[in-house]
């Protein structure tokens, strides 16, 4: 297991800015849009209603310990319906001068129970392959290079489970990107919350922080250098750079004082058991997502 928190979603959208013409102007759109639904409310009216996300995992595994069981799929299900919903318990050590900040996002997820050709499916899909491990540049959603195809994006978040390399606990590909790759990558020994799940990111907030970036969040230091990037987010202080481990309160960066950085966020790099929250802007960026590129999956 990495000593600390490494996610490639942003390697993957340099990635494809690089690859894709098409990319940088969806993304234009998609953020045009966004801007555009937070300030007439669009978004923010969205987050009243309930959303349920049909899920496929893929488990893509060389050995029967990547195999993981259908019960630490679940345990991972679990986990993102108390984290999107605000349910989870310790939402409680949220610092005082953020709890009111703490939102439901109005967002569920469920296994697929029809599989794309209509016939019934448990949501998990089982693919053995000869590959050692996975990068960041999508071979695991390729059969042709020892991975599992997706299911269509406009009716599944697709999630791929396998064994990562270079340190990486997963990644996620932004709305706006190739439908063959869509969704998110989380490395299979920090997915859920038992099986092969170990500490420190045994509580399956890897795969609530991809499914973040997935539905158009960003990290809340912005993956730039200092203090001049944003989040798009107003409601979640800029931070110089990632935290990692089990930070004290308040951590002070880009005169963001006197609380500091939001790094109990779930868009921070911390452990996972020193993250619990999205921020109610988070929470409306997201429904604005689900109102606007990923639309269809959410109808």
């Amino acid at each position: 297991m990495p000593p600390r928190r490494k996610c490639g979603a942003m390697q993957v959208h340099e990635r494809l800015a690089e690859t894709y013409t098409s990319f940088r102007d969806n993304q234009d759109r998609i953020q045009r849009f966004t801007e555009r639904s937070l300030t007439t409310g669009e978004a923010q009216a969205a987050v009243d209603r309930l959303v349920t996300i049909p899920v496929v995992v893929h488990v893509v595994y060389r050995t029967d310990e990547e195999n993981i069981s259908k019960s630490q799929i679940n345990s991972q299900i679990a986990v993102l319906n108390r984290d999107f919903r605000a349910n989870n318990p310790d939402k409680s050590q949220v610092p005082d001068v953020w709890k009111g900040l703490v939102a439901d996002a109005r967002i569920q997820f469920a296994l697929a129970t029809t599989a794309p050709n209509g016939t019934p499916t448990d949501g998990v899909t089982r693919t053995e392959t000869n590959r050692q491990s996975f990068g960041t540049d999508d071979s695991v959603k390729n059969p042709k290079r020892g991975g599992a195809a997706a299911w269509p994006r406009d009716r599944y978040l697709n999630i791929w489970v396998c064994k990562l390399d270079e340190g990486y606990l997963g990644y996620a590909q932004f709305p706006g990107g190739p439908p063959r790759t869509d969704g998110v990558v989380i490395l299979h020994s920090a997915f859920g919350t038992q099986g092969t799940a170990s500490a420190p990111f045994n509580l399956g907030r890897t795969t609530t922080h991809e499914i973040g970036h997935w539905l158009n969040l960003r990290h809340i230091w912005a993956d730039t250098i200092g203090c001049s990037g944003t989040d798009y987010i107003a409601d979640t202080p800029n931070a110089q750079m990632p935290n990692y481990g089990t930070p004290t309160f308040p951590h002070i960066s880009c005169n963001n004082g006197p609380n500091g950085d939001m790094f109990v966020n779930y868009m921070d790099y911390v452990d996972d058991v020193a993250m619990f929250m999205f921020s109610t802007g988070q929470a409306a960026r997201m429904n604005a997502c689900l109102i606007g590129a990923r639309k269809k999956l959410a109808s």
